[in-house]
């Protein structure tokens, strides 16, 4: 599976850089729906998630169990047209992990995110 990402043209063109490596998402009711298979948990209502998600942080193991099996991460600038390489990177997905982040690549401060990070770019 594919995970599509549009990024601000300055963060793009860190990870095109090889600057940045990981890219953040806020740990709302839309994210958990995109990166956790619900299916696997059908008890847990999505505001549920999202608060044990901001309170506690890190869980690898909830994450790898339930989380969607994604391949790659594609990071685009914007929305560019198919095949526009210049706007588009694909890198093997190398997971989905829930911390802070790097302030410099965008994270606010002490604040969890979901984090997607970047393996090597594929062809």
């Amino acid at each position: 599976m594919n995970l599509q990402l549009s990024l601000k043209k300055q963060w793009f063109e860190m990870t095109k850089a090889g600057v940045k490596t990981e890219d953040y998402r806020e740990i709302t009711p839309y994210w958990v729906s995109r990166f956790i298979d619900r299916t696997k948990i059908p008890h847990w209502g999505i505001h549920d998630l999202v608060r044990e998600f901001q309170y506690h942080g890190n869980d690898l193991f909830f994450i790898e169990k339930h989380g969607k099996q994604f391949k790659q991460n594609t990071m685009t600038l914007g929305y560019p047209k198919k095949g526009d390489s210049e706007r588009i990177i694909k890198f093997a997905h190398e997971g989905i992990e829930i911390r802070t982040g790097n302030p410099d690549w965008g994270a606010e401060p002490n604040k969890l995110y979901f984090v997607i990070k970047h393996g090597a770019v594929l062809h």
